[in-house]
């Protein structure tokens, strides 16, 4: 019964088919017989989890209702969970406990949720693939012997290899949607400032998005009715009312008007991507929507300008690890997370700020105007998500910018702090999933969602639907 979507795991709950304890204990069972091969935890909460359980199973019986009442879900490891070891995938953390949780993981937990344990990650959140983990790659599960994209990896190979119910990452230029994208599930990034970034670990502070990775589209927006809302401990985060995700989720796209791009299909893009998210587009055409060629800045811009904010960025936040408050000393930082922070520190230095960092804003507020002129044309544009399927094991191995170049269609409307999703479309001949991400303005998570929702219903018949990583 772990291969449950969100939404059948609660009608199991409900209808008593099955006991938060025993749901638990077959994720837990799972992840012990499959993370030999796929390396998806870095931490596995045996006893907190079963513990949750019981306590959650008393409750229903109790009559307690909750929006995700005894669901077990997987956390990204940069998130702080009281009394839980918090690594962010580094050795520098190798033993820190937080002693308090993260919003995110609050909100979890007072939703009802049971924690199965922390997600591997790219070291910091730096890359795209988890190979820059200190713990080594996660792999992915429908083929072991290719990535699953990051940093979010951990997360979204654990929810497509049904390890948990539902996961939770974080997106700073693309970690939802791509390794969502490389492992066939659905990767949700809500608008900057939707969903409180109090107790993460900071990466790129003017980017971080937490957010859902889920087996379907109704899965993220129960999760998202959970997470999203102002924090009094983030001061970034949006005094917008939260609408109900879910209850918004079945409206007809018939007249939507959605943008196509030439510039996001890009020169040398993976052929079987570019054809299985065409027709994709094909079959919101049938159902309504009216397809308009848009143009907008060609996303290799977006490259230079988060290389320079995210390093900075970087530079400033791990200023904070020196081994003298809490964790090990600089000497366990890896080479990733050096580049970044001298390059960061080279960027922000007397004399260069106005030439790089100042100039990556100043072309930042450029392509935040490109998307919202293109905003006043269509309603959402869409894309593939990922150039490329997942690329085998080793990939990133010299390749100093292979994250950048992994999340270039994605990482514009990051840059931008807009609303996107990925979902699958397919499968390619070698057997590894496709994606295509939906993009909109700035807390438009009701019209992503709902896009992405109709595909996602009227294409339920279609074969690729039944496949299951056999691992």
């Amino acid at each position: 019964m772990n291969n449950l979507n969100l939404k059948q795991a609660k009608e199991a709950l409900k209808n008593k088919k099955i006991s938060s304890y025993e749901l638990t204990k077959l994720c837990l069972e799972t992840i012990e017989k499959t993370d030999k091969k796929l390396n998806a935890f870095v931490t596995v909460t045996n006893e907190l989890a079963l513990k949750s359980a019981k306590n959650a199973d008393n409750s229903i019986k109790n009559g307690v209702e909750l929006p995700l009442l005894g669901i077990p879900i997987a956390i990204k490891d940069n998130f702080s969970a009281k009394n839980v070891r918090t690594t962010a995938s580094s050795k520098v953390l190798d033993d820190y406990i937080s002693p308090f949780d993260s919003t995110v993981v609050k909100k979890l937990k007072d939703a009802g949720a049971v924690i199965l344990g922390k997600t591997n990650m790219d070291a910091w959140a730096h890359g795209s693939s988890t190979e820059t983990s200190d713990y080594g790659p996660t792999r992915n599960p429908w083929n072991t012997n290719y990535l699953p994209g990051g940093s979010s990896g951990g997360s979204a190979a654990s929810v497509a290899a049904n390890q948990c119910i539902a996961a939770i990452g974080s997106e700073t230029a693309g970690s939802i949607r791509q390794p969502a994208s490389w492992c066939g599930v659905v990767g949700l990034k809500p608008t900057y400032g939707r969903v409180s970034r109090y107790g993460v670990v900071a990466m790129g502070s003017s980017l971080d998005s937490p957010g859902p990775i889920t087996k379907t589209v109704e899965d993220s927006a129960q999760i998202l009715n959970v997470l999203a809302g102002v924090d009094e401990m983030d001061a970034t985060t949006s005094p917008l009312p939260v609408r109900n995700y879910t209850h918004e989720l079945n409206k007809s796209i018939q007249g939507l008007k959605i943008g196509i791009s030439d510039e996001y299909f890009i020169k040398g893009i993976d052929k079987e991507v570019e054809e299985k998210v065409k027709q994709a587009i094909k079959k919101l055409e049938l159902l309504g929507a009216k397809i308009e060629k848009i143009k907008l800045f060609d996303p290799k811009y977006a490259i230079d300008v988060y290389t320079i904010i995210q390093r900075s960025e970087v530079s400033s936040n791990l200023a904070r690890y020196d081994g003298i408050r809490f964790g090990n000393d600089r000497s366990s930082f890896a080479e990733e997370a050096k580049r970044r922070i001298m390059f960061g520190t080279y960027a922000l230095s007397s004399g260069y700020y106005d030439q790089y960092y100042n100039k990556a804003q100043q072309v930042r507020t450029l392509i935040i105007e490109d998307f919202n002129k293109a905003f006043k044309k269509v309603d959402v544009i869409i894309a593939p998500t990922s150039p490329s399927l997942a690329l085998p094991v080793g990939a990133t191995k010299g390749e100093s910018m292979f994250g950048e170049l992994a999340d270039v269609l994605v990482e514009p409307s990051s840059i931008a702090g807009l609303a996107g999703i990925n979902i699958p479309v397919g499968f390619a001949k070698n057997d590894l999933p496709v994606g295509m991400q939906i993009i909109g303005p700035q807390f438009s998570e009701s019209l992503v969602l709902n896009v992405a929702n109709q595909y996602e219903i009227n294409t339920q018949d279609e074969k690729w639907r039944n496949l299951t990583p056999s691992l």
